[in-house]
């Protein structure tokens, strides 16, 4: 029985899209830390750590499309698909050291003003301004059939509003000569890096601890099961997450002696209603009889 989802499908339909748009972040991003180098511009630099997450999240949605075609094996069942989680672990830590750096130093800024290229900054931002509009008109058509494809055109179009606050500071320091606005606008770009960072670091760290799915009450799901007929007790119920979008669920169900001899039918309905009610499309149900438990050793909740 296949356990894939549309979207997965509309991912795939869109992927060459995709590997435009990531080069095409990628380059700017490139361009941006020159920039900064040149134009001694920490908006700059912040802008460039914001594309960097965003061409990170273009990277994960293009490697979760692949990862699941790769098939599973008897030494890795789940094929490959927690590298996903553990590579945007890895890149949250690395943006919100980055994240933490440009805060420190636009303070710094603020009581030492430097002096700052607003021509190298403006032309800069303006190349990041229209390579962004190329990913957004790219991935239009995507955005609504692809959860995947939505994630990265909101990426880019994070990148674009980006590249307009520091073409309006550049802007500003031509015309007024005010330094400090290059601080102002890395505070305000490093601040919006940070709560988007930390979420994805918290759900990868959720993941790998096996923690149980976001909107999954195991409560909820132990009456779910208590409903159907026959069923009489849920023990060592657990849920967890593979990688984005694969929650799996194991528990042992104790049904009546006379349901055992129909578990078929039982299992059936009993997996209907964890794919129905909860998303779980992966699950594995153990039937038992009454007293059971009782030779299980080490017990669960």
């Amino acid at each position: 029985m296949g356990h894939g989802h549309g979207h997965a499908t509309a991912s795939a339909h869109h992927r060459k899209r995709l590997m435009i748009v990531l080069p095409l972040t990628l380059s700017v991003l490139v361009v941006q830390v020159v920039g900064a180098i040149m134009s001694g511009s920490l908006a700059l630099l912040a802008d460039a750590g914001h594309m960097a997450t965003d061409g990170a999240g273009i990277a994960l949605a293009l490697f979760a499309i692949w990862i699941a075609g790769k098939p599973a094996s008897a030494r890795r069942t789940f094929g490959y698909q927690r590298a996903e989680i553990l590579a945007a672990a890895v890149n949250a830590v690395l943006l919100l050291g980055l994240s933490g750096y440009i805060l420190v130093e636009a303070v710094r800024r603020f009581a030492d003003p430097e002096p700052v290229g607003g021509t190298i900054m403006m032309v800069t931002a303006a190349v990041g301004l229209v390579a962004n509009g190329v990913g957004l008109w790219l991935l239009r058509d995507g955005k609504d059939e692809s959860l995947n494809l939505k994630g990265a055109y909101l990426e880019v179009l994070g990148d674009l509003l980006g590249s307009v606050a520091v073409l309006t500071g550049a802007i500003v320091i031509q015309l007024t000569g005010w330094v400090a606005a290059d601080a102002l606008i890395s505070i305000v770009i490093a601040l919006l890096i940070l709560p988007r960072t930390w979420k994805l670091l918290r759900e990868a760290v959720d993941i790998l601890l096996e923690a149980t799915p976001r909107g999954v009450d195991l409560a909820e799901v132990r009456k779910h099961l208590l409903e159907a007929p026959g069923v009489t007790d849920v023990h060592d119920l657990h849920a967890w997450t593979i990688t984005s979008g694969v929650p799996v669920m194991s528990a042992h169900v104790v049904v009546e002696e006379e349901a055992l001899t129909r578990c078929g039918p039982l299992l059936d309905r009993l997996h209907e209603c964890l794919a129905g009610h909860f998303d779980v499309e992966h699950s594995t149900l153990q039937l038992e009889p009454a007293g059971h438990v009782d030779h299980e050793g080490a017990r669960h909740h």
